[in-house]
């Protein structure tokens, strides 16, 4: 079995439910397993605010989580049209995996959740984007080819899947949202394998 990282961070929790819905669509492909990964938060202070292992959830991420998996999901909400600064902070530090090329040739793709319709949300994947690009991994949208993505009236873009939250971050994943995801993760799956199988 080959893991594919699904990384993210979440704050009210459908960030999360995006990532559970991807690593779903991921391990419907045979030979694909999903390995769930966050990040902690940062803190304004110079002092750790965070216990080394998180109360609940999935654990956090590590290097040695990007180097051992043949694919990665990213997903953050937005925050003013960017990936929130947990996110961002991670990737700050990877210097040394792309030093290493760790992350080169790998499958990549990227997802979010927003609290409205015009809230930022294709901004943030395309800042999600940018360090994956910079690692040299190969990114895996979404195509017109899922039905649900010309049919929706909430989330989903070609650049990922999305959420629409609302204003209290309180409305759930829509029916299409949640087809976008496991779609998503499938052909992250598919895409991975078959690059890994050329490596």
């Amino acid at each position: 079995m080959a893991d594919i990282l699904v990384l993210y961070y979440s704050t009210h929790g459908a960030t999360r439910q995006l990532a559970q819905l991807i690593a779903r669509g991921i391990e419907s492909v045979p030979g694909a397993t999903a390995r769930v990964r966050t990040v902690p938060k940062v803190s304004t202070v110079t002092e750790a605010t965070e216990p080394a292992i998180p109360d609940s959830g999935a654990p956090y991420v590590s290097i040695a989580d990007l180097e051992q998996c043949i694919g990665i999901a990213v997903g953050s909400p937005t925050r003013f049209g960017n990936m929130a600064a947990p996110m961002k902070y991670f990737w700050d530090g990877t210097v040394g995996a792309w030093l290493g090329g760790t992350l080169a040739g790998k499958a990549a793709t990227v997802f979010t959740s927003t609290g409205s319709h015009h809230g930022g949300n294709e901004t943030t994947l395309i800042t999600m984007m940018l360090p994956l690009l910079h690692h040299g991994m190969v990114l895996v949208g979404l195509p017109y080819t899922e039905t649900a993505l010309s049919t929706t009236e909430s989330g989903g873009t070609p650049y990922g899947a999305s959420h629409v939250a609302g204003a209290q971050g309180n409305l759930p994943i829509t029916d299409h949202e949640k087809q976008l995801a496991l779609a998503q993760g499938k052909r992250l799956a598919e895409v991975a394998l078959k690059l890994a199988a050329q490596a």
